[in-house]
């Protein structure tokens, strides 16, 4: 089922996009054993360019996806029949989607994630401030976090957007650093300060990725959306934001 489902997505994929792909198998990615690839979230398709990336570089990820699309008749069957990880958003159920990717970690899995939670909102694409459950995940499993970063879907469909004309393809560019270091934080207790330093490393690591791709640097301090609850409605337009 995953192999004939992933047969399908990239052909798909293919005719859509042009990839250019670094720091993938070889480079950055473990030899041997799970990881977390966790990665910038800036719309709808991206968790399919991601998922691409992933299994064209000899893994089969399993990404943690909100519950509502394993609900939908075609997206539901195909997100079960790859053992993707239904998450319930804002409740307490969210760990039990935390402690199932990380029994799939323990098996040699890549587990992808896209810390943010939801898309972006900052007006210009840069990753914002990321919840803690990537933390607690890597945290609990000591398997290694690689930071991932992809910039041109946006080209392909618009955050919050309709697709656009598919040609000619857009590039879509990802790159991947080397593992996060976590490992003075392994033996602190995880509470809420551990889990937001590891939380900061992740994202400065997927920025630093993002960075290197666009070629300037990312705006400091990182978009906070918990500051801002004006940029929770999900539009393709943002009122203004003071940059530091």
């Amino acid at each position: 089922m995953y192999r004939f489902i992933a047969f399908i997505v990239r052909n798909i994929m293919f005719a859509l996009c042009k990839y250019d792909w670094k720091g993938g198998e070889g480079e950055n990615f473990p030899e041997t054993g799970g990881f977390i690839a966790a990665a910038n979230h800036v719309t709808e398709l991206d968790a399919l360019t991601l998922a691409h990336y992933l299994f064209d570089n000899g893994r089969e990820p399993r990404i943690l996806a909100k519950r509502g699309l394993f609900t939908s008749p075609l997206t539901g069957w195909a997100l079960r029949g790859t053992n993707m990880i239904p998450v319930d958003r804002e409740s307490s159920r969210a760990t039990e989607s935390l402690q199932e990717a990380a029994n799939q970690l323990g098996d040699g899995a890549c587990v992808a994630i896209l810390p943010e939670g939801t898309l972006t909102r900052d007006p210009d694409y840069w990753p914002m401030e990321g919840k803690t459950g990537v933390a607690r995940m890597a945290l609990t499993t000591r398997l290694p976090v690689l930071p991932i970063a992809q910039w041109g879907v946006t080209e392909i469909m618009p955050r919050y957007g309709f697709p656009r004309w598919p040609w000619p393809r857009r590039t879509v560019t990802i790159r991947t650093g080397p593992p996060v270091d976590l490992s003075d934080l392994y033996d602190r207790p995880i509470d809420s300060a551990t889990l937001r330093e590891a939380t900061s490393r992740i994202m400065d690591g997927i920025t630093a990725e993002l960075e290197q791709i666009r070629g300037e640097k990312a705006p400091r301090p990182r978009f906070d959306l918990r500051k801002h609850p004006d940029y929770e409605v999900k539009m393709t337009t943002y009122p203004p934001v003071e940059r530091p």
